[in-house]
Formats: structure tokens, C-alpha cells, sequence
């Protein structure tokens, strides 16, 4: 037990040094964007911005705009918040001694005298943000390095494999799956990968000829590049690089947008996908990973150069924008639902439920940090 707890110690304390800078970089532009989204829309709506904090806790340094907003950076670098005129904590949670003693212009710049439709579009706007951003990453990369091409290709079948019993053979060319079109070996790869479990249609052309064949991925382990373990889901084909198969084609402006919104979306897709397995019993939740996780991945991205840096901002913006939009009080999809609650009413629902809905937003959020950390935890000491 003593031995476990040392290689852990040391795991954890390799971790923390070598990839803390690139980790607090990708965290601070994701947080940074996500509450200029906020920040951009409330300005819009004539809210008055009282802070823009990246981080929580004491200041470390900052200065006053020309508004009176005070932009800041905190001690705690892990998020980021917008505090508007009227809010008692940093969650947006409103004061109601404030609210009352406002004065008529006080009451114009106050989020909370929003009507309910301006209050979404600014709660609302932090993960479109982070989806917009993603989106100019994913279309920026496609711009300067091209669309990739690799034909996808089934070069070989592994024996008593998920393809083989499907009847899969080398040569077959795959062109759909569910009806959407295929255009290279890593499409087909990243479909496959997020449906464990889940029935597949492939359209395949063999001998100038379309058949359809059937199959469902089975969720095996494997090894990315540095050896991080991965479960994921499994054909069983094999593809093998031939000359003239890797091709990169130039796109324009509006297919290199187009290619960043496909991006964002198989994120999201695959996220869903992943979160439902999970309910159904096919997900591994030793994939939940936390900001230990995400810290390494920012280290081993940062290894490879700027380019893989960068793509995983775009990644985790995707992420931490889905994640906010879930119906949770204490995110932005729980004040939405609030909102949304409101819109229907006619009224806010009473500052007691907004109250108990926080701290169990609280209670859930604090519940799942907890988990993914014992996962990070449990990741580093089985590496």
C-alpha cells in the first residue's frame, strides 16, 4: 500500500510541474472567452459590468476600464467569472438588499431588472462562445493546413473480429454510416470509436458494386502515443498506408467553415454518445477525466508543438461549453432553466428555490469534481 501511494505521489508530482503552464494557458483562454461572451452581450444589453475575473479568490492584478469594469487576475486560476451590478456572489446569484435600494438609473444597468429574454441571451452567450471559437480554431487549421485526405479504405480483417463476423473484406470501400457520407479513413475511425455498443450501417462499395453491411463496435482498450489507455469502439480493420493515399487538399473561406462547424459538432455528438453509453451500462467511467487529466493532455499536446496546443484549446472550449449548458443551478443551463421556468410563470420563481436549486447545483458539480479527481487519481497510479 505504502509503494502504491509513492508511485501515485510521484505520478501526481510529475504531473503537476511539468504540465501546469500549459495547462493554466488552454484553461485561461477557454475561461477567457467563455465570459467575454458575457461580458460582450451584457454590454450590448446595457448591463453594467462590475468585474471580469480570470480565476477566483484574492486579485493579484488588474485595472479599471473606462466603464468602471475591474479586469482582473486572481489567485485561483482554475475559471473565471462576470459579476454584474446586483449580484451577491460570483455564481450571478442576485442581493436582494441591493436590489431594493437601487436607484431608477441603478435599476437600468442592473442584470436583474432585465426582462427574462436579455438575461438568457447574456447567461447563453458564455458557451456560444466557447462554440464560436472553436469553430474560428478548427476553420483557421483547415485554412493554413488544408482538408486531409485519406481514403477510407479496408485494407485487411483481423480474425474473429466485430468486421469479420459482419463480413467486411479487404478492399471494400466504405462511402456512408446511418447516411452520412464518409469521406476519409479518420471520419469512419472517429464514428466508430464513439459508438461502442451501438448498431452501425455502413454503405460499402465492392467490385464497383454498393452493399450494406451491419455492425455493432465492441469497446476494447488501446494506446494513444504516449501510452495513456483508452477504451473505445472496435471494427477490427486494419488500414495500410500505400503511396498517394495521404493527401491534402487546399479549401477556401466557406469550406474551411464549414469544416470547423463539422468539427465542433462530432464533439458534441461523440459527447452525447459517450454520456449515454454511460446510462446503458456500455460506458467506461474511467474516461471521466478531471483538470489532472486535462493537465496532462496539455503537457503531451504542448510536446508535439503550437498546432496540437491549439487544437485542444478548440476541444475543451467545445467541452466546458456543453458542459456549462447542462440544466444544473450554479451553471449557465441551470440559470436558463430558471429562465425558462420564469418565462413560463410570468415570474421568477421565489428567491427560497433559487436558493435550494444553487446549493444542490453546488452539491452536484462538487460531487462530480470529486469523482473525475479519485478517476485522475486512479489513471496516473495504474501509468
Amino acid at each position: 500500500m505504502a509503494q502504491f501511494f509513492l508511485h501515485s505521489f510521484s505520478t501526481l508530482s510529475h504531473v503537476l510541474i511539468g504540465y501546469t503552464v500549459p495547462f493554466l494557458f488552454v484553461l485561461s483562454i477557454v475561461v477567457f472567452f467563455h465570459e467575454l461572451g458575457h461580458f460582450l452581450v451584457a454590454r450590448w444589453a446595457g448591463v453594467k459590468v462590475l468585474t471580469f475575473s480570470l480565476g477566483f479568490g484574492p486579485e493579484l492584478a488588474g485595472f479599471n476600464d473606462r466603464k468602471g469594469t475591474r479586469w482582473k487576475i486572481s489567485v485561483v486560476p482554475l475559471g473565471g467569472y462576470v459579476r454584474f451590478l446586483g449580484d451577491d456572489t460570483e455564481a450571478s446569484t442576485p442581493s436582494a438588499e441591493v436590489l431594493a435600494n437601487m436607484t431608477e438609473e441603478e435599476r437600468a444597468g442592473s442584470f436583474h431588472h432585465k426582462k427574462v429574454g436579455p438575461r438568457a441571451a447574456i447567461v447563453a452567450a458564455g458557451p456560444i462562445a466557447n462554440f464560436l471559437i472553436a469553430v474560428l480554431i478548427f476553420a483557421g487549421m483547415a485554412l493554413y493546413y488544408g482538408k486531409p485526405d485519406m481514403i477510407a479504405r479496408v485494407d485487411a480483417v483481423q480474425p474473429n473480429s466485430v468486421a469479420a463476423a459482419a463480413g467486411f473484406e479487404a478492399g471494400d470501400l466504405v462511402k456512408s454510416i446511418d447516411g452520412s457520407h464518409i469521406d476519409t479513413f479518420t471520419d469512419m475511425q472517429r464514428i466508430v470509436a464513439s459508438s461502442a455498443g451501438s448498431r452501425l450501417v455502413f454503405g460499402v462499395e465492392r467490385g464497383g458494386n454498393m452493399v450494406t453491411i451491419t455492425a455493432t463496435p465492441a469497446l476494447q482498450e488501446t494506446k494513444d502515443v504516449f501510452g495513456n489507455k483508452h477504451k473505445i469502439g472496435m471494427l477490427g480493420i486494419q488500414y495500410n498506408s500505400k503511396p498517394g493515399d495521404h493527401k491534402t487538399t487546399p479549401v477556401g473561406v466557406a469550406e474551411a467553415v464549414k469544416i470547423g462547424f463539422q468539427q465542433v459538432w462530432y464533439i458534441i455528438s461523440g459527447t452525447f454518445k459517450f454520456v449515454a453509453s454511460l446510462f446503458v451500462g456500455m460506458g467506461d467511467r474511467s474516461e471521466l477525466g478531471g483538470p489532472l487529466r486535462i493537465a496532462q493532455l496539455s503537457g503531451q499536446a504542448a510536446s508535439l508543438g503550437v498546432q496540437f496546443v491549439v487544437q485542444l484549446c478548440a476541444m475543451l472550449s467545445v467541452s466546458i461549453g456543453l458542459l456549462n449548458l447542462f440544466p444544473v443551478p450554479l451553471l449557465d443551463g441551470g440559470h436558463l432553466l430558471f429562465y425558462a421556468v420564469e418565462a413560463v410563470r410570468g415570474r421568477p420563481l421565489s428567491e427560497r428555490a433559487q436558493e435550494m436549486g444553487f446549493r444542490i447545483g453546488l452539491g452536484l458539480v462538487l460531487m462530480l469534481m470529486v469523482f473525475v479527481t479519485y478517476n485522475d487519481i486512479l489513471h496516473f497510479a495504474a501509468s
